[in-house]
C-alpha cells in the first residue's frame, strides 16, 4: 500500500478564518484619518441685515484669536453661536482676552436695524472685559470673505 504524500504529514494546516488581530489598528488609523481631514465650521451666520461700508480691511489674526459677537435686531446677543445675556458679555470676554495673551480680536456683527443702545451696551461690556480690539463687520467684508473661499 502506497504512502499518502510520500509518508510526510503537514505540521500546519491552512486556516479557514480571517485573521482579526490587525482590524483594531486599521479602524484606529481610519478614525485618525477622518479626524485630521475633517473641517469643522466654527461659527454659523445669524440672519441679520449687514450694515454697508465703503471700504474694509482684512483681519490678520489666527481664527482662534477672533471672537464673533452677533447682535440681532431684537437685542439678542450671541457669542460664538451661544446665546448670551448682555450682562454676561464681559465675563466671557475677560478670560478669552487673557488666554489669547492680549491678541483677541472681537468681530462685532450687528444687524443694521438693531437699535444703537444694544451696540453701545455690548461695547461697554467689551471694555469692561478688558478687550480693546473691536472690528465692526460689514456687508462688504462678508462678500469679500465669500470670494476668498
Amino acid at each position: 500500500m502506497p504512502l499518502k504524500n510520500g509518508g510526510f504529514e503537514r505540521k500546519s494546516k491552512a486556516s479557514d478564518q480571517i485573521p482579526s488581530s490587525s482590524l483594531a489598528d486599521i479602524a484606529f488609523l481610519l478614525l485618525i484619518f477622518f479626524m485630521v481631514t475633517t473641517v469643522f465650521r466654527q461659527e454659523r451666520e445669524r440672519p441679520i441685515e449687514w450694515p454697508s461700508a465703503q471700504a474694509t480691511e482684512q483681519i490678520d489674526e489666527k481664527r482662534q484669536n477672533i471672537m464673533y459677537i452677533w447682535i440681532e435686531q431684537d437685542g439678542g446677543i450671541f457669542i460664538n453661536d451661544q446665546p448670551v445675556a448682555m450682562s454676561d458679555v464681559s465675563s466671557l470676554v475677560a478670560p478669552a482676552w487673557i488666554d489669547s495673551q492680549r491678541r483677541l480680536r472681537i468681530s462685532l456683527r450687528a444687524d443694521a436695524r438693531a437699535p444703537y443702545r444694544f451696540v453701545d451696551g455690548v461695547m461697554e461690556e467689551i471694555k469692561a472685559g478688558g478687550a480693546i480690539y473691536v472690528v465692526f463687520a460689514t456687508d462688504l467684508e462678508r462678500r469679500m470673505a465669500r470670494e476668498r473661499r
